[in-house]
């Protein structure tokens, strides 16, 4: 299944909405938003672009301005990761989060997977409550972390 082939995806409450509509995104507050967040500091506009494009997205709008976003990286067959997942200041407080998770939670394609995959730093109470735990088998885990690469583009 390609990104292309994934169906649509709308979800209202109040004067909210989340979507996975990509024309509707605002690229400016998500790189905004994640350059100076402690996950991605630095990150170049560009990558953030490409991350998105190869990402299913969900957006969370107040009438037409962004005020969330969270992507899931997945091969929509075992495995899905959770990433980037924010709700921008003045809107956090009101439940948008969770309300963001039981989104990715409930897509269609997602369900049935093996297994899936987040880091975080300080919401662990808010994973928590979609099924997510620390690591069973941490030993078993590796990673290859470029911690500076961001730097390194934006040098070139």
């Amino acid at each position: 299944m390609s990104r292309m082939d994934l169906p649509a995806f709308e979800s209202l409450r109040g004067e909210f909405a989340i979507s996975t509509n990509r024309d509707a995104l605002d690229l400016d507050v998500i790189h905004n938003f994640l350059a100076d967040s402690y996950w991605a500091a630095g990150i170049p506009r560009d990558v953030v672009a490409r991350s998105i494009q190869n990402s299913l997205c969900f957006d969370i709008y107040q009438q037409q301005q962004q005020v969330g976003f969270a992507r899931v990286i997945s091969d929509f067959a075992t495995y899905a990761y959770i990433a980037d997942v924010f709700v921008v200041d003045g809107f956090r407080g009101r439940g948008l989060g969770k309300w963001l998770m039981e989104c990715i939670m409930a897509y269609p394609q997602l369900q049935h997977l093996r297994r899936w995959g987040l880091a975080t730093r300080d919401a662990h109470g808010l994973y928590q409550q979609f099924g997510f735990s620390a690591l069973a088998s941490p030993g078993r885990h590796m990673e290859r972390y470029n911690q500076n690469v961001y730097r390194r583009l934006q040098a070139e």
